[in-house]
């Protein structure tokens, strides 16, 4: 039986301390109502099953590989690190194993409009993809300030066909995003679907998004038993939302002795305030109609990386942190740009800023375990679209 307690209203956990659910007016749980509808209809309908099969093998280019980089190991010296590559699927990140599962949904309920919400302009991208795949028209919701600096995700998402919409409001991040996102969503929602990025939100969405995400995870249990024989001792990826993490963790939860870490954003210090660590110094309250540990000051919310700039954090990460089955440390600014120039510079794999996180938690990590033992980061996507960004951050030190 799975540690995981989830009741049918996607409530995670048991008593006084429970996370997720769904708080939001009447209109937009109607909506919520039909989408939850077509997803307990159709995730086990082998004929949904095969389709999505088909595009994750075919159109994603799944499996993807589970890399020992060895160089990286031998310059750290101690535990044997994997990278779990979704940095190697379509459009470069794993965005798309969720929006590709969620667009077939959308087709089949008729949807004849998608939204979604971006903040690295990787789901952005990965949706509009999927929408150009299947000819769905689509708007995309992003803060004002990410599109500036992911000035080119946002002429891909065009490229493609998408309507990017800049979020005016707030801090103009993530956030807000959101915000127009589920008004947009509570006022068309007869013939729009939306198409929620990470494993946040209100139920159904956490539930879906780690659905279509788990993938990442059964690959990389059934890829590290074929190659070292055994279950990795660590396995950790970066959270903002939470998607790319709870992809890996959740098919690892049941197993007590693989470790887990995920790892937020401390941005420029969990001490000065301007970071996106709700799971370190956050507490458990409501956003965007779910409840989940929170940031005390939402307005301060920081990160280098677009896409983990993000006050609260998934329902499932809050549950696993409440039982004490994952830790979550935090990575900060610089550490986080320095392991993307490291691992850039020793293996020739460029990670996006996100992912690079992570791969700081295992730098950091790595050198105290013993070089028996095994990591398995993932590796959420790659850096081309950070490129820019770091260019200016480099050039101004």
């Amino acid at each position: 039986m799975s540690i995981v307690k989830v009741s049918e209203k996607g409530v995670f956990g048991e008593g006084e301390l429970t996370f997720g659910g769904s708080f939001v007016p009447e209109p937009l749980q109607k909506a919520l109502d039909q989408v939850e509808e077509a997803f307990l209809r159709y995730k086990d309908d082998p004929d949904f099953e095969r389709e999505l099969d088909y595009y994750m093998h075919e159109y994603i280019g799944r499996p993807n590989p589970l890399y020992f980089a060895e160089r990286l190991t031998a310059k750290l010296g101690g535990a044997k690190i994997y990278l779990k590559r979704e940095d190697l699927n379509h459009t470069g990140a794993h965005k798309i194993n969720n929006t590709i599962g969620q667009v077939l949904l959308a087709k089949r309920i008729g949807a004849k409009r998608i939204i979604a919400e971006t903040g690295a302009g990787q789901h952005g991208v990965a949706t509009a993809t999927v929408c150009a795949l299947f000819g769905i028209p689509c708007t995309i919701y992003m803060g004002e300030v990410d599109t500036k600096r992911q000035e080119l995700n946002v002429f891909r998402m065009e490229m493609l066909g998408a309507t990017v919409v800049a979020a005016k409001s707030g801090n103009r991040t993530l956030k807000e995003a959101v915000d127009e996102a589920l008004m947009d969503f509570a006022q068309n929602y007869k013939d729009t679907f939306y198409l929620l990025g990470s494993a946040v939100g209100p139920h159904p969405y956490p539930l879906m998004v780690r659905h279509f995400q788990s993938i990442i995870g059964r690959e990389a249990r059934k890829q590290i038993l074929e190659k070292e024989g055994r279950l990795p001792d660590l396995i950790t990826a970066a959270v903002g939302g939470g998607s790319n993490a709870i992809g890996l963790f959740y098919p690892f939860v049941d197993d007590s002795s693989v470790k887990i870490v995920g790892v937020e954003p401390a941005g420029e210090g969990l001490e000065t305030g301007h970071h996106a660590a709700p799971l370190n110094v956050g507490k458990p309250d409501i956003i965007h109609g779910f409840k989940c540990y929170v940031m005390d000051d939402a307005e301060n919310c920081h990160s280098i990386a677009a896409g983990l700039d993000y006050p609260g954090v998934g329902p499932e990460h809050s549950y696993y942190k409440a039982i004490g089955r994952a830790e979550y440390a935090a990575i900060t600014d610089q550490e986080a740009l320095q392991a993307f120039l490291d691992l850039s510079k020793t293996e020739g794999i460029i990670p996006a800023l996100e992912s690079s996180h992570a791969v700081a938690y295992a730098m950091k990590t790595a050198p105290n375990m013993s070089k028996d033992q095994i990591i398995i980061v993932n590796l959420s996507g790659r850096g081309d679209k950070d490129v820019a960004q770091v260019y200016e951050l480099i050039q101004r030190t």
